[in-house]
């Protein structure tokens, strides 16, 4: 009987001169057969991936990865521009050498808390890897992703190929606007750092029977955290700041997105992004039961809903909203049809006071050494990001009040650069704002109206 390492060696044979021709790199073509056999299979195990992750192709891709991405060093003190110093080609050599010859070990990760979005005094830890470990985990991911993501389901919309918080949102519209108007809006207390590692371990093994594979996924999840000088040992979690976690944490959840389809997807419709969630249903009873199945669900991987954070809402002509991947969610009646509600969204107060706080930052009076042109260079940037996320709502409003706050500071940080008090509006005019190219989020708004 041919393995499945052979199979898997003569469909990239093939599927190498399709890449070639279709202008895909080696890993590419290796991730779509290995996407191929396990959508085909649904039952098969792979036991031949380890060594793909040595693969030249394959190393070369993650390290592009985590060189976009750039981060922090990790306990060693190696940066992205070190490595690039020293040679990349040694670098990458030396880890496949050790991966090969299965001498790789991870670094303990370095623990650092940063300032949680949109919510002052508190913070979120990152578990960083070194650089090393990273495009080793990066790679992993380019070899694994493929097979698990043969197995997701339509509900998961979070850290996948082809899948976006713009089609997560537009579910939920379609969903209320056809008589949703219960929601489970649920919170996963602390889902990176209390997943538990056997229960992971169990879904990454119900395709995986590679044992090296499987022993280099587990170390990673075991490896010590270093804060203070004081190693902390890992027996639950994936480390947030790591590029295979959004992975992990996904294959642990596709055992709520699997459950929820099997059993209960007549309660309502289910909705996931990454670790946040909400289920929109037809009445209230749907929503109280869907909120015991999902905390049941949840608890066989270590999890549980928080209690504080994990609310049931009404949406029937406008009377609660809920939050959900930065926006705010309620039903509004049309203006065009009166008496009939329909599902917006707009960006949510932790949002508005995420992107004040970025304004804030940039016309701040420690950037006073900074010219007029070069902030507006840099608040352009953020506007232009911020807008292209939120563009997709009812969002004109809330541009408009961004557009106020930037004009505001401006006025300031320009009035304090010239020994001028207060914001002197009457020389601070649009027009001055016009004449520097300041971008301004309500032009032309892209919108999904009340009455879609």
């Amino acid at each position: 009987m041919q393995t499945l390492a052979g199979e898997i060696g003569e469909c990239l044979m093939k599927a190498r001169s399709t890449a070639k021709a279709a202008g895909l790199d080696g890993s590419r073509a290796l991730q779509r057969v290995l996407y191929r056999s396990a959508k085909q299979n649904p039952s098969r195990r792979f036991h031949a991936l380890y060594d793909k992750v040595a693969r030249s192709d394959v190393l070369s891709r993650a390290w592009d990865e985590v060189r976009a991405n750039q981060g922090a060093p990790g306990v060693d003190g190696v940066t992205i521009e070190h490595v690039e110093t020293s040679g990349v080609t040694a670098f990458l050599n030396a880890l496949a050498e050790d991966l090969r010859a299965g001498t790789y070990r991870p670094a303990r990760l370095r623990r650092v808390n940063i300032p949680k979005p949109g919510q002052p005094g508190k913070l979120r830890p990152l578990s960083i890897p070194t650089v090393r470990d990273r495009v080793a985990m990066a790679a992993a991911k380019i070899v694994l992703e493929p097979v698990f993501e043969a197995d997701f389901l339509p509900s998961s919309y979070g850290f996948r190929p082809k899948r976006s918080a713009e089609q997560a949102n537009e579910a939920i519209r379609t969903a209320a606007n056809r008589g949703a108007n219960w929601v489970l809006d649920a919170d996963v207390r602390d889902c990176f750092g209390s997943i538990d590692h056997d229960a992971l371990m169990t879904q990454v093994a119900r395709r995986v029977s590679d044992r090296r594979m499987l022993k280099l996924v587990r170390a990673w999840l075991r490896v010590g955290v270093l804060e203070d000088g004081i190693t902390t040992e890992t027996d639950s979690g994936t480390p947030q700041g790591s590029p295979i976690s959004p992975l992990l944490a996904n294959v642990a959840l596709h055992v709520l997105d699997a459950a929820w389809t099997q059993t209960s997807s007549s309660l309502g419709l289910l909705v996931r992004y990454a670790d946040d969630l909400v289920v929109l249903c037809t009445s209230r009873a749907h929503a109280d039961e869907a909120q015991r199945r999902v905390a049941v669900i949840l608890a066989q991987l270590g999890l549980q809903l928080h209690p504080d954070k994990t609310r049931i809402v009404c949406l029937i002509k406008g009377q609660q909203g809920f939050d959900f991947l930065g926006f705010h969610h309620r039903k509004v009646e049309s203006w065009r049809w009166r008496g009939h509600y329909y599902l917006n969204r707009w960006p949510s107060d932790r949002a508005m006071n995420a992107i004040r706080a970025k304004v804030r930052e940039v016309t701040g009076r420690d950037k006073m050494d900074h010219s007029v042109d070069s902030v507006v260079v840099t608040l352009n940037l953020i506007l232009r990001g911020w807008k292209a996320y939120f563009r997709n709502g009812t969002s004109s409003r809330k541009f408009t009040i961004v557009d106020h706050h930037v004009h505001e500071r401006l006025a300031i940080f320009d009035s304090a650069k010239h020994g001028r008090t207060k914001r002197n509006w009457q020389r601070h005019d649009k027009a001055w704002l016009e004449r520097l190219g300041v971008y301004r989020l309500s032009r032309a708004t892209t919108a999904v109206t009340a009455h879609a």
